[in-house]
């Protein structure tokens, strides 16, 4: 039977306007789950296709010769643009994003306003981090073309990064009534998390799961999210046992492992943790696990080393800046934490100007924190939990802020939701909470 969100509180779907990289997804936000093409009606417009079997690689090289052979036919581009993408999310390198645009525009130059060739430009921009430029050409295609069930994935994304939420419940709504599959049920579980449903966050990513993908990563994909969601509910054991999946699903998988890495910081294991971090930082240097390694080895007092750790994120976000992608929101939050607070402050409000979201109204609420404007952040913390989020860093700098503020009830109260899923959510800021708290009291 599937999966509804009118299974959800009616206020919820009442109102979803009333998300991190967190990222599970590789550079791009949290909400974006996998973009899964209509492989089967693109691959009939070809002469041949690779293996049902075949690697990310495999295809890649396949969609090239077929280009080569077929210049004229777009569906050889619109597939070859979505491996090209998918790539992305196996290995983080983001010149296959500079690549997958060079294809989609040779398409486009081919056959002009095809809504295959549109959607993979619309998941890119996503991926950019440009949810303006994705909604537009998502809402093209589904404009020319109802019936089709590709754009529904950007759709959402797109409405949810820019704060629609409303819009972007309805739209999932149908995009589940249409199709529940991986691709759905992933979008359903992020939409419940940011509403603080936890419970139902998991049981709709226990259907992702069996519900399987096109691809070894979707899989991973989302058992690294049901680890996630473990995690942060400090249910160490299980979360290990979810990345593992993971890891025999696609090996190596890089959230996975800093996943695990993560666990063991938890369990007061932060030699093993920086061991695991290290050795994914040194295969792929993404500011959000250098970050991760840093933190964990300022909480032991290994300044010198996090110093040099953080000192890559700046080289890594250049990089990241090269092939199209804005790191905004990301930017500002380190900023604030190990930079400049100010520059933090101009990142968080351009990042709230472009994708006004529960995200970037916690990351201008914190820089305005560490600017050292404690009672202008207040509102913007109550912005960013507006829809229920019980995620533990946008209660952390909540309560921070309240703290600092003035507001020790408002203060107390969102310290203890930072601290009460896991209180060790993190190896450097879960003990500042609680020294925060015990001088509450």
């Amino acid at each position: 039977m599937p999966l509804s969100l009118k299974t959800l509180p009616t206020a919820l779907l009442a109102g979803l306007a009333a998300f991190a990289l967190a990222a599970a997804v590789l550079l791009v936000a949290r909400g974006s789950g996998p973009h899964l093409p209509d492989r089967a009606a693109q691959e009939r417009a070809l002469p041949s296709q690779p293996r049902p079997d075949a690697t990310t690689d495999q295809r890649i090289a396949a969609y090239q010769a077929i280009v080569r052979a077929k210049p004229r036919v777009a569906a050889g581009y619109t597939l070859l643009a979505a491996s090209e993408l998918q790539k992305v999310r196996e290995t983080g390198d983001a010149g296959y994003y500079t690549r997958a645009a060079a294809t989609i525009d040779r398409g486009l130059g081919i056959a002009p306003g095809d809504l295959g060739l549109l959607t993979e430009r619309g998941s890119l921009a996503l991926s950019r981090h440009d949810f303006r430029a994705g909604l537009v050409d998502a809402e093209r295609v589904h404009r020319a073309d109802p019936t089709l069930n590709r754009p529904y994935g950007v759709l959402v994304d797109a409405l949810v990064e820019l704060g629609r939420y409303d819009q972007a419940g309805r739209t999932l709504q149908e995009m589940v009534d249409r199709k529940p599959d991986l691709a759905a049920y992933s979008r359903v579980s992020y939409v419940r998390e940011l509403h603080g449903d936890i419970a139902g966050a998991r049981s709709a990513l226990m259907l992702a799961v069996s519900a399987g993908g096109a691809a070894a990563e979707n899989v991973a994909y989302v058992q690294t999210l049901l680890g996630n969601l473990d995690l942060a509910d400090g249910r160490l054991r299980v979360a290990r046992d979810a990345y593992a999946q993971a890891l025999f699903h696609f090996p190596g998988y890089a959230p996975a492992r800093v996943g695990t890495a993560r666990v063991d910081a938890a369990r007061g294991r932060p030699g093993a943790a920086i061991r695991t971090l290290r050795s994914v930082v040194a295969r792929l240097p993404l500011p959000e696990y250098v970050i991760a390694l840093g933190d964990t080895e300022l909480a032991v007092g290994r300044s010198a080393a996090a110093r040099r750790d953080y000192a890559l994120v700046g080289v890594e976000q250049r990089l990241l800046a090269a092939s199209g992608v804005n790191t905004d929101t990301e930017l500002a939050l380190f900023q604030a934490d190990h930079g400049s607070p100010q520059t933090g402050l101009r990142l968080a409000r351009r990042a709230w100007s472009a994708a006004p979201s529960v995200r970037s109204a916690d990351a201008v609420g914190w820089t305005l924190l560490r600017s050292g404007h404690a009672k202008e952040a207040l509102p913007w913390a109550r912005q960013a939990l507006r829809l229920g989020s019980r995620d533990a860093m946008f209660l952390f700098h909540a309560g921070m802020i309240a703290r600092t503020a003035g507001r020790p009830d408002l203060a107390r109260t969102w310290l203890r939701g930072a601290l009460g899923r896991n209180p060790r959510f993190s190896p450097l800021y879960a003990p500042r909470a609680r020294r925060a708290l015990e001088g509450l009291s």
